[in-house]
């Protein structure tokens, strides 16, 4: 089985029901304009396969699991399946459509790595640069290794760095930053006693708290997840002289064309169109209310929000290979080097508990990249080369260079997401006939 183991909407000025309508018909005509004969490639998707994942997401909407969802998947560049479910807020119960604006949480990250790459491929950003070049704090940052005291106390004994942290670092989350729930006892309480998410905070004022913390683990030592990303985020507005998202639209957003993706929304409409979480998802509840009460944090790992179609022009550009329209975001050199896996065999970097990556996946610069089969049996669903990202609020995407096909998941549950995008991601490619 070969490798494998396997037009943006604009409804803002129309309503929810004409909405729904043009939907209905678009959708109809992407799917007449698909080119499924064989030699369009050797996976063709099946209709009855594809029904097969509306039956799960109408499930999902019935039995009370999720308020809504949309799932767009695309082959050779256009639509083969878009749809709506459900609700965008169960409180106000509007239908799902295409516009609907989901906060994207970490699938910010491969948008802010994107950011990076640009100003590497450039030559105003190097993968050996130090942080400290850009956030002079981290020159004297220490790491945190838990102790005992004499009176048998749990501490934290601060060293040294073994070397500095580097953007690579920060790009393949090997910087030793983490998130506080990941890094321990001792590290989440040094979090916590911080005050990190106290009062007023931009990019500046975060990345310089975030270098007066202990890092978890040496720079270049263990796959981490954590605040790297929003660290980026600052040295992508140092070296340009803007902020984060001025940056992002004028370089990557209004070139894509990706209108409604930011990060706060600036009108009445757009607030309408925001997808809520149930009430009872308390954690992503918890997540997005301090979201909303911080605008003033362009956060490069989790601040952007935007709509299927938006993150369906990012993605596709990524499966050409960083081009678009006619328009090259990368070179092809650096390109490869953003989806090639760098923490592999030889790498010296570890994978700790939290390795949400997964099983058969390395790491490049901001995405999880396919490398091998993995040890499940059988294999978890996919090719070889496949690159892919997800958030804590549900979203998903994925991109299959075997296939030439892009998939995106925008769902708005913490607490069903682990079951439901693994779900769905098997639906997919059974119905490409791409499982093993």
């Amino acid at each position: 089985m070969a490798t494998s183991v396997h037009r943006a909407f604009d409804f803002a000025a129309t309503s929810g029901a004409v909405r729904f309508v043009l939907a209905a018909v678009l959708i109809t005509i992407w799917t007449k304009e698909v080119d499924v004969s064989p030699a369009a490639g050797a996976y063709v998707p099946s209709a009855d396969k594809l029904e097969r994942i509306t039956e799960f997401f109408n499930n999902e909407i019935a039995t009370g699991k999720l308020p809504g969802a949309v799932v767009l998947i695309q082959q050779h560049g256009k639509p083969v399946y878009l749809k709506c479910f459900g609700v965008r807020d169960v409180v106000t119960n509007i239908p799902m459509t295409p516009d609907t604006i989901f906060a994207l949480h970490s699938m910010t990250k491969p948008i802010t790595s994107l950011a990076a790459m640009m100003l590497i491929d450039a030559g105003k950003l190097s993968l050996s640069d130090p942080v400290s070049k850009f956030v002079p704090g981290f020159a004297d940052v220490r790491v945190g290794v838990s102790s005992v005291a004499a009176d048998g106390t749990p501490v934290l004994k601060l060293v040294p760095l073994d070397r500095p942290v580097t953007i690579m670092d920060l790009l393949r989350h090997t910087s030793g930053v983490t998130y506080d729930y990941i890094g321990g006892k001792l590290i989440d309480k040094a979090y916590s006693d911080s005050g990190l998410f106290d009062g007023y905070f931009d990019n500046r004022v975060f990345a310089e708290r975030i270098a007066n913390l202990p890092l978890a683990r040496q720079p270049g030592t263990l796959w981490r997840y954590g605040y790297s990303t929003d660290v980026i985020g600052r040295i992508i507005e140092i070296i340009s002289g803007q902020s984060l998202y001025q940056f992002e639209r004028q370089r990557i957003f209004d070139p894509l064309g990706m209108t409604s993706t930011k990060f706060v929304l600036e009108s009445t409409d757009e607030r309408a169109r925001m997808a809520e979480p149930l009430p009872g998802d308390t954690i992503l509840k918890v997540a997005e209310a301090e979201r909303r009460a911080h605008p003033e944090w362009e956060s490069g790992g989790g601040g952007l929000v935007s709509i299927p179609t938006d993150y369906a022009h990012f993605a596709q550009m990524i499966l050409n290979g960083g081009e678009f329209g006619g328009k090259r975001y990368l070179s092809a050199q650096a390109f490869k080097s953003m989806t090639t896996d760098h923490i592999g065999p030889g790498s010296g970097v570890a994978r700790d508990y939290f390795y949400f990556p997964g099983d058969g996946f390395g790491f490049g610069y901001g995405f999880a990249v396919r490398t091998e089969p993995g040890n499940a049996k059988p294999p978890p669903p996919g090719s070889i080369g496949e690159l892919k990202w997800d958030s804590g609020s549900g979203t998903y995407f994925g991109v299959d260079p075997e296939l030439d096909m892009v998939y995106i998941l925008m769902e708005q549950t913490q607490s069903e997401r682990g079951r439901i995008t693994s779900a769905f991601k098997k639906l997919v490619y059974d119905a490409f006939g791409a499982m093993n």
